[in-house]
């Protein structure tokens, strides 16, 4: 993003050089955990504790997710510099940049995440909306705090901002704490509804509003002279980023549990109960593709998230096709319209599919399950599930975790990323408040660069070193 950034070559060959050197190293495929010989109750005198369900860890969702926050984390600095390219800045209204697809991956990766509580538990979706809310918001108010804390530093410091960005007041920090919230809200919704077809609804909602309602028109003449008006990009862009959610829980939905047809099996089943059309016992039948412990069907996932990329790319293309005219304007972060939305989702797709694939496909393969044997830990001879492991239980040990993959430092930057990005944005505004950033040398903004960047990496080795130590 910075020395190489137009030199993609170079970078490439400095890239391939040691991945070519990984092609050598001899594969190691981890096999399953073995069942406890000895019932729960003879255990050693160990308090029992209450069963919790556990979602084995993918590592290509690791690593996406923690390269990811690595490239927001160094460009929202980096920016300040002029070793930075322009090219690769936020564009104004209309146009696509790394910048701009940062911001969309940031939300997307975010509903990735939100999948989790669902696939724990479809019944989720049908529990008390006012508890739900309840707390989300309790999760949501810090980032508010700090979105409203950020307001206030930066029109008492009088750091430099772009009002076209969100607004006068609204900050990316405010639109991810609503975000989730606003998803809780379609829960009533998602129980009859696949998840990736109300994303695309709204996000057709919001590109019906922006071209036939006038909102375009509004965010790009209208005056500042009311609070809404004041912050009309933040107002009007968030459906488009609650679109762009909904897309990325989606996807969430087929990566996150072994079998992509998890989700949506237990979603009809969900439904079918509530409409009273059959008593669904979809999560008491002895089916493989419903236990969250059973082996990762890795092929299958690969294969759905392929589809998907297409269908988000062909959607993209088809939205060139209808704007021949140019009345759409064309892809806009600052509007969040319809071709910003699939070119995030589409973009992200891709990568995701890309990063399983060369990740836990090719280099790192999990275990193979052999022909005509069921999972150890699934279903028993007797059609009932074994009375020593039940799929609440974690392996002692991932596999995927002693072969490096994903690195420790990339699991530790995943699994802090909110913290990070929060402490990011604190170190870049005190560096610009020190440095004269854009009459910085090349040599002088790479120091700074690394130094900041060693502090982030730091903070998230130490902090995931602590809690490992905690008992």
């Amino acid at each position: 993003m910075t020395l190489f950034a137009e030199r993609p070559i170079i970078l490439s060959v400095f890239i391939l050089i040691p991945t070519a050197l990984l092609l050598f190293v001899p594969r190691r495929e981890g096999g399953p955990s073995l069942p406890s010989s000895q019932p729960p109750s003879l255990a050693v005198s160990a308090p029992k504790q209450p069963s919790r369900t556990w979602i084995r860890p993918l590592p290509a969702l690791t690593t996406y997710r923690a390269h990811m926050m690595l490239m927001t984390i160094l460009a929202i600095l980096a920016v300040d510099f002029p070793v930075f390219p322009r090219s690769l800045a936020k564009c104004e209204t209309y146009g696509v940049s790394l910048m701009d697809l940062g911001v969309g991956s940031f939300v997307f990766s975010q509903g990735i995440i939100s999948a989790i509580p669902l696939i724990k538990d479809p019944s989720y979706l049908t529990s008390s909306l006012p508890s739900k809310l309840f707390k989300v918001i309790r999760k949501s108010l810090p980032v508010i705090f700090l979105g409203l804390v950020r307001v206030l530093l930066v029109k008492g410091t009088e750091y430099p901002e772009h009002e076209t960005e969100y607004g006068r007041h609204w900050n990316f920090f405010i639109t991810l704490a609503l975000v989730p919230i606003l998803q809780v809200l379609l829960h009533p919704i998602i129980i009859y509804l696949p998840v990736s077809l109300l994303g695309v609804l709204i996000a057709v909602g919001q590109q019906s509003a922006l071209s036939h309602f006038a909102l375009e028109s509004y965010i790009l003449t209208a005056p500042r002279t009311s609070i809404i008006s004041a912050n009309k990009e933040g107002i009007v862009s968030l459906p488009g980023y609650l679109a762009i959610h909904l897309l990325g829980l989606s996807a969430g939905t087929l990566v996150l549990p072994p079998s992509p047809s998890f989700f949506r099996r237990r979603q009809q089943g969900l439904a079918d109960k509530l409409t009273k059309r059959r008593i669904s016992d979809a999560g008491l039948k002895p089916d493989k593709d419903l236990d969250l412990a059973g082996p990762r069907q890795t092929g299958k996932t690969a294969n759905e998230l392929c589809s998907y990329s297409i269908v988000w790319w062909g959607f993209l293309g088809l939205t060139k096709l209808a704007n021949f005219k140019g009345q759409w304007g064309g892809v806009s972060r600052r509007m969040a319209n319809l071709p910003y939305i699939l070119w995030v989702a589409a973009f992200n797709t891709s990568f995701l599919l890309a990063y399983l694939v060369v990740l836990d496909i090719s280099f790192f393969p999990g275990p193979k399950p052999k022909k005509k044997e069921k999972p150890l830990d699934l279903i028993s001879m007797s059609g009932r599930a074994s009375p020593y492991v039940t799929s609440s239980q974690q392996p002692p040990v991932d596999e995927a975790v002693e072969q490096g993959n994903p690195p420790q430092l990339l699991e530790a930057i995943n699994n802090h990323g909110l913290v990070l990005f929060l402490l990011a944005n604190v170190l870049t505004g005190a560096i610009n408040l020190k440095v004269e950033t854009m009459y910085a040398s090349d040599a002088w903004a790479m120091c700074i660069l690394s130094v900041y960047s060693l502090v982030v990496c730091a903070v998230a080795w130490v902090w995931s070193a602590r809690e490992k130590r905690k008992p």
